[in-house]
């Protein structure tokens, strides 16, 4: 629809900014929970081509160390288990429950025991297991400087991005909601209340609530409103690579170094081990792969852990950008303390695909119902960033 230019100003309920997973979660669970003011879903890569969610590696996992992102992740399972009835007959993401193997050093022991503990006072499906079990297990791998590891037995794995991105931008086709391809320049505020958002093309609109889903482009965006965020873009190089072994029962194995490994299909794919020191300064644009990387990092890593490894042959790359919380590595969900009707969906920093679904649902609820009632994201809540208080998520991959 046009957006008004020199004529009457169109006037939304509710912009939201950033048209992949997170903002249409929120656009579509805004009308299931029966919201039926007007929604304009705003995106400025409408083929999704340098999106986080379609570079992501589309994991989904229970493994973490805080009760909040176990819950988060936990909705969106079963979302999966209900896949059909949700989205239709025909709806499919290729989900592929191959769990997670996340390895410990004796270094790290102490804290993958505290991280299993939180995990199964949750319900979550995961076994922790000594070096021995572990190489019992899964005989094709070296315990080599491993203590331990934490496999999920269920309730993890990878699917198609792209797939369940698309199936959530199909849902909204029959829920009135404008899609608006534009790059947010501006936004304009009064006081406590921002009133309006402004684009590229020179159009503006006025705003009853403005949702920051922005991505890695989220703490920009929260600047244009006078807001500080500190979620900047982090450059994510993942390889491909083909090897003679084939190995059914690999599931997404985490070293302790940080680099990982999956099977997709006939090939594997692998990345990790992206230095954080002097890495303040990303460039959201850079999307060259990082081959030294690969080379002199991970293969020697891979090599070490899985020996069948030494002869494997790259094939290709691609690089993404994740939404990198540079306070504690965590999520920011919920409305500014001050700028009430600004609301933020940011800075998950790796696991924003597989819990956008409970934080579409979340949000939805706290802006029809007044609350939290799926699961409470109050611990998420942007007053830790005003305090500088850190709520830290130790298993970030």
């Amino acid at each position: 629809m046009p957006l008004g230019g020199s004529e009457k100003k169109v006037r939304y309920d509710i912009v939201i900014i950033g048209g992949a997973i997170v903002g249409s979660s929120v656009a579509y669970y805004l009308r299931e929970e029966g919201f039926s003011g007007s929604i304009a879903l705003v995106e400025r890569d409408p083929q999704f081509s340098h999106a986080a969610t379609t570079l992501s590696m589309a994991s989904i996992r229970q493994q973490f160390s805080i009760p909040e992102n176990i819950r988060l992740s936990q909705f969106t399972l079963k979302l999966f288990r209900r896949l059909k009835e949700t989205f239709g007959a025909d709806a499919d993401i290729g989900f592929r429950e191959g769990g997670y193997l996340i390895l410990a050093g004796e270094a790290g022991l102490p804290i993958l025991k505290a991280n299993h503990a939180a995990q199964i006072a949750e319900g979550a499906d995961i076994l922790l297991e000594d070096a021995e079990q572990l190489t019992r297990r899964f005989p094709w791998m070296s315990a080599e400087g491993i203590s331990a590891g934490a496999y999920g037995r269920s309730g993890e794995g990878w699917f198609d991005a792209h797939a369940m991105l698309m199936l959530f931008r199909k849902a909204l086709r029959d829920k009135k909601i404008d899609f608006i391809t534009a790059d947010v320049t501006g936004i304009a505020r009064q006081g406590d209340r921002v009133t309006g958002v402004s684009f590229d093309n020179g159009e503006t609109l006025e705003a009853g609530i403005v949702v920051n889903a922005a991505g890695p482009n989220a703490g920009k965006v929260a600047a244009f409103a006078g807001l500080v965020l500190p979620v900047e873009p982090r450059k994510r190089n993942v390889f491909v690579f083909e090897a003679r072994e084939k190995y059914a029962d690999m599931p997404l194995l985490v070293d302790p170094s940080g680099i990982y490994v999956r099977p997709e299909g006939s090939v594997y794919l692998t990345g990790g081990a992206e230095p954080e020191e002097g890495d303040h300064a990303p460039d959201p644009a850079d999307f060259d792969v990082n081959w030294p990387l690969f080379e002199e990092v991970i293969w020697p890593t891979l090599a070490t852990r899985i020996p069948a490894f030494e002869a494997i042959k790259p094939t290709r790359a691609w690089v993404g950008h994740y939404d990198y919380n540079t306070l504690d590595q965590n999520a920011v969900i919920g409305p500014h303390p001050e700028v009430e009707n600004f609301l933020f969906a940011n800075g998950f920093s790796g696991h924003g695909l597989q819990q956008a679904p409970a934080v579409g649902k979340a949000l939805s609820e706290l802006i029809v119902h007044g609350g939290y009632r799926t699961v409470d994201c109050s611990a998420f809540g942007y007053s830790r960033v005003a305090e500088g208080r850190a709520f830290r998520e130790l298993n970030v991959i």
